[in-house]
């Protein structure tokens, strides 16, 4: 069974609550970025929230996913602890990798969450390992990869999708098109124009979907899981978005109008979509919208308080996790 279904109103309390607290947490990061409280940069998915939510949500318990550089939503979608993630920005020892891995690197094997990877399409590979890992072993375990239209025209694209393809993985490939690849329009760095097309050369069947409609995300990766679960091979799902802010925080942002931007959040935003879809379909009233605003703006008060509070790392345990202790007896 699903995780939360958004077209019942515990479910689609769920999936705005989830949502919400994506981007307060984004949003978060921005505010301590610009009061240098967090160093080095950080990818923000503002905009994109429906696609890690109504994914995540449609997996079971004991599913596995991998993510991207953009991949706090992913982790948050998937159960990840919001204090955890903020402590491991914050170069804190209560993050999920004691302070060392940062933004591009957050990973939580116990829920299922096989990490995020700085490196263009560097998680498609991991995934089909994964998925292999997952059918030797005898589960019905599926692995959903996320990737963003840029990691499309990498080598590991083709491979991953050849290598699942040829042993059937259980295995789900879904791609975040935001349109951009750091500032390379998707349109003039894609031959084909589809990246949901490409499948068909691995005898993968691609689905696109309207990434900013919850509902419909849901929908169409809660379908794939299934056939995939069946035995019915990998998948490949194209979910069309989009991202507010730039690539990265050193983005000035200059190869896009403010104009395309603007459409984009007044028109499209798939928060203010869901909330409008789940109030007019009954599943939520004004009044309980409201109160889960509320409820993930505290959520994240807390989760950056705590986060603030965590200790830094001791300088006596900074080559723990960089060399290996050789016993006495080895030396």
């Amino acid at each position: 069974m699903a995780r939360l279904d958004p077209k019942t109103p515990a479910g689609a309390r769920d999936a705005l609550r989830t949502m919400w607290t994506i981007r307060r947490f984004e949003e978060a990061l921005e505010d301590l970025y610009s009061r240098g409280m967090l160093h080095g940069t950080n990818h923000l998915s503002i905009g994109q929230e429906a696609v890690a939510v109504g994914a995540c949500g449609a997996l079971e318990d004991g599913d596995l996913i991998t993510s991207t550089h953009r991949g706090h939503g992913h982790s948050i979608a998937h159960g990840g602890d919001p204090m955890r993630m903020m402590a491991e920005l914050l170069g804190r020892t209560d993050g999920y990798c004691r302070g060392r891995g940062g933004s591009m690197h957050i990973a939580d094997v116990a829920s299922g969450n096989l990490g995020a990877n700085g490196i263009v399409a560097g998680s498609m590979t991991i995934a089909v390992g994964a998925a292999l890992s997952m059918r030797m072993q005898g589960t019905d375990a599926v692995v959903v990869c996320f990737f963003g239209d840029g990691a499309a025209n990498e080598g590991s694209f083709h491979e991953a999708l050849n290598m699942a393809g040829v042993w059937d993985l259980p295995v789900l490939f879904l791609c975040e098109n935001n349109q951009y690849g750091m500032s390379m329009a998707q349109d003039a760095s894609t031959a084909g124009g589809s990246v949901a097309a490409r499948g068909a050369a691995y005898g993968i069947e691609g689905v696109e979907v309207d990434g900013n409609d919850l509902d419909a995300v849901f929908t169409a990766v809660q379908a794939e899981v299934a056939r995939i679960r069946a035995g019915g091979g990998p998948g490949l799902v194209e979910a069309i978005t989009y991202r507010y802010r730039g690539h990265s925080k050193s983005d000035r942002n200059l190869y896009r109008t403010l104009d395309e931007i603007e459409e984009w959040r007044t028109e499209r935003d798939p928060v203010d979509r869901f909330e409008a879809a789940a109030v007019d379909s009954g599943r939520l009233t004004v009044d309980e919208v409201d109160e889960v605003r509320e409820e993930a703006r505290a959520a994240i008060r807390d989760a950056v308080g705590r986060a603030v509070r965590s200790p830094e790392p001791d300088v006596s345990d900074l080559v723990d996790a960089a060399y290996a202790q050789v016993p006495e007896h080895g030396r």
